[in-house]
C-alpha cells in the first residue's frame, strides 16, 4: 500500500520566492543602515576656486572653457575642467577631438570586473590642464541628473576636496532643469556661476533661467552668486550686453563671430594660447573670471526678455486670443444642467 500525499507543484517555487525576497529585505535593510560619509571638515589649506558654467546647450561652453582653462594652466594656474553634459564634449576640444572615458562608463565597466576606479582611470591632461567627463546614460536608458549627482559622489571618494587646484571648472547644460543639473547651485558646491550666452532669445532665455535659480536658492539661504556673463558668437547687435545689465551682471568678455574662431574650433585647435592671435582676448576673460565676485542677480519676466529685442525680430506684439471650448468640441457637451453624477440604473 503506497501514501498518497496532496502535493502543490509550485510549493517549492514558492518558498524560493519568499527566500529571495527575504533576503533583499535584509539586504535593504543593512544598506539603509550605513552611515553616509560624514560632511569634510579638513582644515582650509588652500582656496580653490570652483565656478560652474551654465548655457544653452550648442551656445560654446564647450569650446569657452577648453580655451579659458588652456589660457589659464599658461599663466602657472592649476587647472581641472569637468564636463557635466551627458554628450561629453567638454574636453574634446582640449583633446584635439578624442573623446576620453567618462567616469559614468568607466565605473559601470570597473564594478562589473569587481575593480575600483582610479583617478588614472578618469582623469586625463594636457599642457597643465587636468580634465574629465562625468558623462551621462543613453537616451531612454536613465535619468542624466542622475548621473551628474552619481558622478560627483564618486569624486568625493576619489578626494575631490582634497584635490589642489587653483580653479575647479564645471561645465553644466542650462536648458535641462532637473535637480542633478543644479547641483552646484543647490548644494553651494561653487562659490560662482557664469552664464553663457549670444545675441538670441532662446540662449538668453536659458541664462535668465539659471539666473533665477541663483535667485531662489538665494533665499533658500544659498551662498552661490553670478559673477557675469560670457557672450559667445558676438555679432554686435548687443542684446546679450542689454541683457547683463538688465539684470545686474558684467560682462566678463565678448568672443566676436568670426570666421577665423569658427574654423579653428570646427577643427579642434585651442585659440586661447597666449601667445596666440586670440590670446589676449581670453587672458582678459581669464583675468575677470578670477576677479569677478559672485553677484545676486535681478532675473527678467518673459516680457522683459522680449523687450530686449525689436518687435519685428520676436513677435512680441501678437496679442493671445482665448480658445472656447464650443469652437474645440459639440457645444452640447458643455451645457449641462447639472453637476450631480448621475449613475445608470441597474
Amino acid at each position: 500500500m503506497t501514501d498518497t500525499l496532496s502535493m502543490d507543484p509550485d510549493a517549492g517555487l514558492h518558498e524560493h520566492v519568499e527566500e529571495d525576497s527575504l533576503d533583499i529585505h535584509a539586504m535593504l535593510k543593512e544598506e539603509a543602515n550605513i552611515e553616509p560619509d560624514p560632511v569634510h571638515t579638513g582644515e582650509v589649506t588652500k582656496e580653490t576656486q570652483v565656478i560652474a558654467i551654465y548655457g544653452k546647450g550648442g551656445i560654446g561652453k564647450s569650446f569657452s572653457l577648453a580655451n579659458l582653462s588652456y589660457n589659464l594652466a599658461r599663466q602657472g594656474k592649476k587647472v581641472l575642467l569637468i564636463g557635466c553634459d551627458p554628450k561629453s564634449d567638454t574636453t574634446s576640444l582640449l583633446f584635439s577631438g578624442r573623446s576620453c572615458p567618462t567616469i559614468i562608463e568607466t565605473s559601470a565597466a570597473k564594478k562589473a570586473a569587481g575593480e575600483d576606479v582610479t583617478i588614472s582611470d578618469v582623469c586625463f591632461k594636457r599642457d597643465g590642464v587636468f580634465a574629465m567627463e562625468l558623462g551621462g546614460p543613453e537616451v531612454g536608458r536613465g535619468c542624466g541628473g542622475r548621473g551628474i549627482i552619481h558622478g560627483f559622489e564618486l569624486l568625493e571618494k576619489l578626494g575631490f576636496h582634497d584635490w589642489d587646484f587653483d580653479y575647479v571648472l564645471l561645465d553644466f547644460l542650462g536648458d535641462v532643469v532637473c535637480g542633478g543639473f543644479g547641483l552646484p547651485i543647490a548644494r553651494d558646491m561653487c562659490q560662482k556661476v557664469i552664464v553663457v550666452g549670444s545675441n538670441d532669445l532662446q540662449s538668453l532665455y536659458v541664462a535668465n533661467n539659471v539666473c533665477s535659480a541663483v535667485e531662489y536658492f538665494r533665499k533658500l539661504g544659498g551662498n552661490v552668486g553670478v559673477a557675469g556673463m560670457l557672450v559667445n558668437k558676438d555679432d554686435g547687435t548687443g542684446e546679450a550686453a542689454a541683457f547683463a545689465e538688465k539684470v545686474n551682471i558684467p560682462v566678463l568678455a565678448a568672443i566676436p563671430q568670426h570666421e577665423d574662431i569658427r574654423r579653428k574650433s570646427a577643427m579642434y585647435q585651442i585659440v586661447g594660447d597666449p601667445e596666440g592671435e586670440w590670446g589676449p582676448l581670453f587672458s582678459s576673460l581669464a583675468e575677470n573670471v578670477m576677479v569677478a565676485p559672485p553677484r545676486q542677480p535681478t532675473p527678467l519676466s518673459q516680457e522683459g526678455l522680449l523687450g530686449l529685442f525689436s518687435d519685428d525680430d520676436t513677435g512680441a506684439g501678437v496679442v493671445l486670443d482665448p480658445a472656447l471650448p464650443e469652437v474645440m468640441c459639440d457645444a452640447s457637451v458643455f451645457h449641462k444642467e447639472s453637476l450631480e453624477v448621475v449613475y445608470d440604473d441597474v
